[in-house]
């Protein structure tokens, strides 16, 4: 088959699927922003798109999202169009359409099988302790038009794919019907517990499986992420643990899901004057934000872990959330329809959302109870292993979810 993916950030999601479909022969193509020039990466030809530079967004603010993806949308078809008067024809495009890139594609190729990668459907919840917005009925409003560009590329698609049931059943019901709920998957062969695993912060402090170790990690720290309820926690938690040392890794700058932090600050900037002269004396010379970690590095983050920290309001379920049930790091998260699925109580520990003092207090039992923890890592790791292990459940589910949708 010629299949053809669309993100644009490629590989991501597709970081196992597109080079096992090469390696058994099909052709493979991407295209994306990520490269400025044709290359090949394990068999699939990537071939760039580039944006129009210069066009200043002059639109109502509730559908500039609209006007980014419409404008990527038609990059993103042009260079397409190009590949169709080359002579190319794909059999199946599988696209994110998060970012509206496969808008036009089904009007170049109408014979192709468009199918999407699922991701979310944006749909309004209640105020949130931990971010809320200014204006919550309007919030809802804006929401609404979030989906536009979903509802414009769902009914061109024959089916889709959803790594998680909770994200699955965010689309609306017409669609659920042809969503196939099949997780990306977890190298658990490669992702399994090391206890010589070391972590050297920029500081020059190393930390192993001996010391106290709590983890929070986000691509970046925002409220969304829960890392103003982390933070509130650390006060209660680092006085009931003297010897815990707290590891909070993630770009500060900016934001990636939410709302930037007022005043243009980091969102550690905004909330760490408040926390720090709540702690214990001494105690901030325990807490660390080492900034984004290379991917060993967040390895050994999770690996000599005491205590990973996963908190999220309901939305897309991280990677790395799996990735330390995988090590067999204990995990603690937010009770949110995201981890339901995900951790059962012999696996994990669910605290409520907004709720800093409870998650202290988990914390600091976790802590507290070793042996414990460490079967409860243990189970999850089983359990990671029977239900999201990457080479012998997941891709061969997505391969056979691809063949008998094309």
């Amino acid at each position: 088959m010629k299949i053809l993916f669309i993100h644009q950030n490629f590989p991501a999601q597709f970081r196992h699927l597109a080079p096992a479909l090469a390696a058994r022969g099909d052709q493979v193509m991407a295209l994306t922003l990520r490269v400025d020039r044709p290359t090949l990466w394990q068999g699939v030809q990537i071939l760039p798109y580039a944006l129009p530079g210069g066009r200043a967004q002059s639109c109502h603010p509730w559908v500039l999202d609209l006007d980014s993806q419409v404008t990527r949308a038609e990059a993103c078809w042009r260079a397409a169009r190009t590949l169709r008067d080359q002579g190319y024809a794909p059999d199946v495009i599988l696209a994110h359409p998060g970012w509206g890139e496969s808008l036009f594609l089904a009007d170049l190729w109408p014979a192709a099988r468009l199918l999407l990668y699922c991701e979310l459907y944006h749909r309004p919840e209640a105020p949130d302790p931990e971010d809320p917005a200014t204006d919550p009925e309007a919030e809802r409003l804006r929401l609404r038009l979030k989906n536009l560009h979903n509802l414009l590329q769902l009914p061109q698609a024959r089916a889709g794919i959803s790594p998680t049931r909770f994200q699955a059943d965010t689309f609306p019901p017409p669609f659920r019907a042809r969503i196939s709920v099949i997780h990306d998957g977890i190298d658990t062969d490669a992702l399994c517990p090391d206890a010589g695993a070391r972590l050297t912060l920029p500081s020059g402090l190393v930390l192993d499986r001996r010391d106290e170790v709590v983890s929070f990690a986000n691509r970046r720290l925002e409220p969304c992420r829960g890392i103003g309820m982390f933070l509130k926690s650390l006060p209660e938690l680092l006085r009931a643990r003297p010897r815990a040392q707290v590891v909070i890794a993630g770009r500060t700058e900016g934001a990636a899901y939410g709302p930037l932090p007022p005043g243009g600050t980091s969102w550690k900037d905004h909330y760490w004057p408040q926390i720090a002269p709540l702690l214990p004396p001494g105690a901030a010379a325990r807490v660390h934000f080492p900034g984004p970690l290379e991917r060993a590095d967040f390895t050994a983050l999770l690996r000599i872990s005491r205590a990973h920290v996963y908190l999220t309001r309901p939305f897309v379920l991280s990677w790395s959330l799996l990735e330390a049930l995988s090590v067999a790091a204990p995990v603690i998260a937010s009770d949110t329809a995201p981890l339901h699925e995900v951790l059962t109580p012999d696996t994990g520990r669910l605290v409520p959302w907004g709720d800093p003092a409870a998650l202290a207090a988990t914390l600091a039992a976790t802590l507290a109870d070793p042996q414990r923890a460490r079967a409860m890592g243990q189970a999850a790791r089983a359990d990671i292993r029977a239900r999201y292990d990457l080479t012998r459940l997941c891709l061969p589910a997505q391969l056979a979810w691809l063949d008998s949708t094309a």
